[in-house]
């Protein structure tokens, strides 16, 4: 293959074509076509992990935190409650605002937990939506390939093999959904962004992938934002191109709202909750070396990088590679390309950089943690350049000097994944080999036809993906929790038997632990988010941004269970009196208390409680007389106070009717956590809400009240602003339409040289 001088970088108007099916006589069906088959493509490989391990989507945080949640929330939808922004049955987990990670003001996210809700078993609903997103994934990258010049082909070829890079998969796709909810609209941000910026966008699209983006809820999803923002105002600063900043900085600030909206409630908690990791060190959790993601291409290199497990000093899936042919084909390239056109990839390049250098970061800094979920972001921003080199086609001149660098990159790739675990030798010999043959396939394919050089490589992603998920079935450097999935089966055996509110106290190391785990695990006992996919009202529920007043007086552990260790314990602290007079278990409204044999063998029922079921594994207490204020949580009233009436309009309001029956200031106590937002009225002059026993709402009724009506009102703080800048931002992208409306009849008015 010659080559010839470089001609100045002219991004073209149109993606270049490379071959027959990019031609632009090729006729519009393959526009479509293409991103269809993509789609279709990676759906059916997403079934694939389910074929040796059917509960490969309803792991670790999958399991206790997310899918469940999203049964009851689709269910509160249902309802006609949405946006969903308080569950009070959910305890220290119910401010789903401040948790954020729930993404409950995200349309797509409220479509799919009706549907989560709709389907009756949480491994099959966790498998359908997070296809759904690997899907979308993948079309979003296709379409930020083609919209920096890629060919449809190898536009293909990386939309197909990113979802299915090895962190996107065993992480994002098999427990932490959130990360791959935000991850998903990422690509679709870059790719409208630039495309309005260079005029041939509407602002509005920009607005709502932002949206789409941030209200996801993880913070990751908003700094991929900013980083790609800043990866585009540094392209077109060294393209010269003013107008095109000017546009990314205007639709920039139509999205602050967005961000106001979704994070302002979790700062606004920080003086009651315990979220941390406000610190900048390096403890080496989850932190890759340099070298850990150069060796992206080898299906069997396990990095020695520290995970969750006690003594862990390796991971147990290729949680670093993304794409078989990255290193290999890596001789074979027109790396020309890139050498004439940086200044139009400079844009990938930063994204790409910047995460690069944050993923061999520390392993903390600020909210930030463990630097290995940046690694797609990498994947992303390489995987653009790597598409737009690519459909250039394959170099063959030097052929023996191509084959001898491959050779090389195979064998140094399979040392290093040696030397990660030495005992997988069989597997890297395998890797090694196919990395070979997968090659020696692709170029043989091009120099013969190289029309079906994009199924060559479409070829190795399935195989590399059979290959992988073969080796590594499940990720086991993260807990698989086998909990049931089956929500009707769950509800049958808890809703009926835990009523009223419940608390639990258990500890799920002996469940884990094979000496002391129940020949029926999930019989009595459940962790993290499982009771609201069960229909019960309970204490244990997953946060990451907890209540330290209830924490600290009920020592709860962030899932929900208790130290094994804790002293006093948690069930002399339930049940005995508070300031207040009655007990925590009284003012909570609990009816059901649940102990682990283990922990406490034998509880003594406090006064008014009997022993209502006891096994191998529990005891089961409960209250013998019904709690007064049904139709409310209102659970303790001064005697001065006489209450005529208590209703929950919904889960944020309260409505309570008393009268006076003595002198002094009264005091009413409601079952709710005094999340920061809780305002009060009584007869419609505001009064002062309080944190009393176990971090509970106390609200004090003035001495010269007679009497009246309290409502009681929670709102999470920031919500107010969020929703106005929106409404802000939103008339600014309308603006900025119309005007590109306008001025599309003057292209030379408002159009950028393309």
């Amino acid at each position: 293959m010659t080559t010839v001088s470089d001609p100045p970088e002219v991004e073209p108007a149109t993606p270049v074509a490379t071959d027959a099916s990019d031609a632009p006589d090729g006729g519009r069906w393959r526009a479509v076509a293409v991103p269809l088959g993509v789609c279709l493509l990676v759906a059916a490989l997403a079934l694939i992990p389910l074929l040796g391990n059917r509960t490969f989507y309803f792991w670790d945080d999958s399991a206790a935190q997310f899918v469940p949640m999203w049964n009851a929330l689709g269910e509160r939808i249902l309802e006609g409650n949405w946006p969903p922004l308080l569950d009070l049955d959910a305890w220290m987990g119910g401010n789903l605002a401040a948790e954020a990670l729930f993404g409950v003001w995200n349309p797509v996210n409220a479509a799919n937990y009706v549907l989560v809700a709709s389907l009756g078993d949480l491994a099959v609903a966790g498998a359908v939506v997070k296809t759904e997103f690997l899907v979308l994934l993948a079309l979003g990258v296709y379409l930020l390939c083609r919209e920096y010049g890629a060919a449809r082909w190898s536009a293909s070829v990386i939309a197909v093999a990113l979802p299915f890079s090895g962190f996107t998969l065993y992480f994002e796709a098999s427990t932490w959904a959130a990360g791959l909810m935000a991850f998903t609209w990422v690509p679709y941000v870059w790719w409208s962004v630039r495309r309005s910026a260079r005029g041939r966008m509407l602002a509005v699209w920009p607005f709502l992938f932002g949206g789409l983006a941030i209200t996801a809820g993880n913070p990751y999803g908003l700094l991929a934002v900013c980083v790609v923002f800043l990866g585009l105002l540094v392209e077109f600063a060294l393209r010269g191109q003013r107008r095109a900043i000017l546009r990314v900085l205007l639709v920039g600030l139509t999205m602050v709202g967005f961000a106001l909206l979704v994070f302002l409630p979790l700062l606004g908690n920080s003086s009651v909750s315990w979220r941390g990791g406000n610190s900048l060190r390096n403890d080496r959790q989850l932190v890759p070396t340099l070298s850990d993601v150069l060796n992206m291409s080898m299906p069997s290199f396990v990095p020695s990088i520290t995970s969750f497990a006690p003594g862990s000093i390796r991971m147990t899936v290729p949680a670093t590679y993304f794409a078989w042919f990255v290193l290999p084909l890596a001789a074979w390239l027109d790396w020309g390309v890139l050498r004439r056109r940086w200044r139009s990839l400079a844009g990938a390049l930063v994204v790409g950089g910047c995460y690069l250098a944050a993923t061999v970061g520390p392993s903390n800094l600020w909210m930030f943690r463990w630097p290995l979920r940046l690694v797609e972001c990498v994947f992303l921003g390489l995987g653009v350049v790597l598409a737009v080199v690519l459909g250039a086609g394959l170099r063959t001149d030097h052929a023996r000097r191509r084959i001898a660098v491959t050779a090389l990159v195979i064998l140094v790739s399979g040392y290093l994944a040696f030397a990660a675990w030495p005992k997988l030798s069989p597997r890297h010999l395998v890797s090694m080999g196919l990395l070979a043959l997968l090659t020696a396939t692709a170029v043989v394919v091009f120099l013969r036809a190289r029309r079906w050089l994009a199924v060559a490589l479409h070829g190795g992603t399935v195989v590399t993906l059979l290959l992988m998920i073969t080796w590594f079935p499940g990720n086991r450097d993260v807990t698989n929790h086998d909990f049931p999935h089956s929500v009707a089966a769950i509800r049958h055996d808890f809703a009926e038997r835990y009523q009223g509110t419940t608390f639990q106290i258990a500890d799920p190391w002996f469940i884990s632990n094979p000496s002391t785990r129940p020949a029926e695990p999930w019989r009595d006992v459940l962790f993290g988010n499982m009771y609201r996919a069960a229909g019960v009202a309970s204490t244990t529920a997953y946060t990451g941004m907890g209540n330290r007043f209830m924490a600290e007086e009920l020592m709860l552990t962030y899932l929900g269970g208790v130290h094994a260790q804790a002293k006093p314990p948690t069930y002399e602290r339930l049940t005995r009196p508070t300031p207040v007079g009655p007990s925590l278990a009284d003012l909570m409204r609990v009816n059901t208390i649940v102990v682990q044999r283990p922990l406490l063998d034998s509880p003594p029922p406090p006064a008014g409680w009997r022993v209502a079921e006891r096994n191998d594994a529990v005891t089961v207490l409960r209250r013998e007389a019904p709690l007064p204020w049904p139709d409310g949580r209102l659970s303790f009233a001064s005697a001065n106070l006489r209450v005529t009436a208590d209703v929950k309009d919904h889960q944020r309001t309260e409505n309570v009717r008393f009268e006076r029956s003595g002198a002094g200031q009264g005091q009413l106590v409601f079952a709710r956590l005094a999340w920061p937002g809780y305002t009060a009225q009584v007869n419609g002059v505001d009064v002062p809400v309080r944190t009393g026993p176990g971090g509970l709402v106390v609200v004090d009724i003035p001495d010269g009240v007679r009497g009246g009506e309290l409502r009681l009102h929670w709102s999470p703080p920031g919500v107010t602003v969020g929703l106005v800048t929106i409404g802000a931002g939103l008339l600014v992208a309308l603006a900025l339409s119309g005007y590109q409306l306008r001025s599309r009849r003057h292209p030379a008015r408002f159009g950028v040289s393309e």
